[in-house]
């Protein structure tokens, strides 16, 4: 099967849910007629030969799309509209927003980064590209991992951004898109930083599937406390072992050593403890955001050294994604002189 096919299925698949699915009762009846969708996409990251475009297919379609879906076959999530009455979005925009890494928004101009930001975040990358590509052995390994911090920062924001500019630009839909993220690095609290600022979109599609309805199950069963602690767990629990799916594609089938996952469950305690620290303390003691800020954003960095970074280093992912990713950024760079030269000498 040619990653051609592989990317023309999924418009097929969509319009499969759009005009079929979408006639079936919500509930169960509508869940199980996605079932062959659902396993299509999550084969699909199995016939790609290059790292990198597994790494996304795997993140948007075999993750977030099925997840989008799923909330679909109950009537919620992105693809439909809830008010006043549940209605699907219309065919281009349900394909758009099920296949891409985005989320529709309802407040306009909200969070919203300006056109020279993504330009910025471009620039930026580019530099880090060209410093670990060619200057890797140069530096220090601590500071290699930090550089991988922002560039994997950078690297959803431009993906998104891509995304976004193709929905608006090249499909001519004028929609709004939620911002993929607010500004992570001024976060005061994990609270903070994984509930509001951090990869919005995956946020929230994890809130609606994960977070929800297990809150909603065991309320009853050990009160509201518990249920939004055990809800919150679950919800880095699933977060996770979706990281670890990702990477077991990329890695061809080698077996997740379970720190990835480590690295979620541990920040998913590490907030529970902080919630209930924040209860106590109320506001007899609080430290300036000054404080907050690098604690925060250091206990990130430094847990992503020990557990989320080692296993993609350990089997060369890294250097696989870097080397495709420095080589488009090379033929980009190659393609813009040449425009360049072509139009002075056109000029001229």
């Amino acid at each position: 099967m040619s990653s051609n096919y592989i990317c023309f299925s999924v418009i097929p698949s969509l319009c499969y849910c759009y005009f079929f699915s979408a006639k079936i009762p919500k509930g169960i009846p509508r869940l199980i007629s996605l079932l062959p969708i659902f396993y299509l996409f999550t084969i699909l990251p199995l016939y790609f030969s290059s790292a990198f475009l597994t790494a996304i297919t795997t993140f948007s379609i075999t993750w977030l799309a099925i997840f989008k879906l799923v909330l679909f076959a109950f009537d919620q999530g992105p693809l439909i509209i809830n008010a006043p009455n549940p209605k699907i979005i219309s065919l281009p925009v349900f394909i758009s927003i099920a296949a891409l890494p985005l989320r529709t928004t309802f407040t306009p101009n909200q969070n919203r980064k300006k056109p020279m930001n993504s330009a910025v975040q471009v620039v930026l990358f580019a530099v880090i590209m060209e410093i670990i590509l060619h200057h890797k052995s140069e530096i220090h390994p601590k500071l290699v991992l930090i550089f991988y911090c922002v560039m994997i920062f950078l690297m959803i924001d431009i993906l998104i951004a891509l995304s976004s500019l193709i929905v608006k630009h090249f499909l001519c839909l004028d929609i709004e898109i939620e911002s993929p993220s607010n500004e992570p690095y001024f976060s005061t609290s994990l609270q903070d930083f994984w509930g509001r600022r951090w990869n919005l979109t995956v946020t929230h599609t994890l809130r609606c599937t994960v977070y929800n309805p297990v809150r909603l199950v065991l309320l009853n069963v050990i009160g509201r406390k518990w249920a939004q602690h055990s809800a919150s767990l679950a919800t880095f629990l699933v977060s996770g072992l979706m990281h670890e799916l990702i990477f077991y594609y990329v890695n061809n089938g080698v077996r997740p050593s379970g720190e990835i996952t480590g690295f979620f469950v541990l920040h998913g305690l590490c907030l529970v403890v902080e919630i209930e620290v924040k209860k106590v303390l109320k506001d007899t003691w609080r430290f300036p955001g000054l404080v907050l800020g690098p604690l925060t954003v250091g206990f990130v960095v430094v847990t992503a050294f020990g557990l989320f970074f080692p296993p993609i280093i350990r089997n060369g992912v890294d250097e696989s994604i870097l080397e495709e990713v420095g080589f488009c950024f090379d033929f980009l760079k190659d393609k813009m002189l040449q425009f360049v030269i072509f139009d002075k000498i056109c000029n001229f």
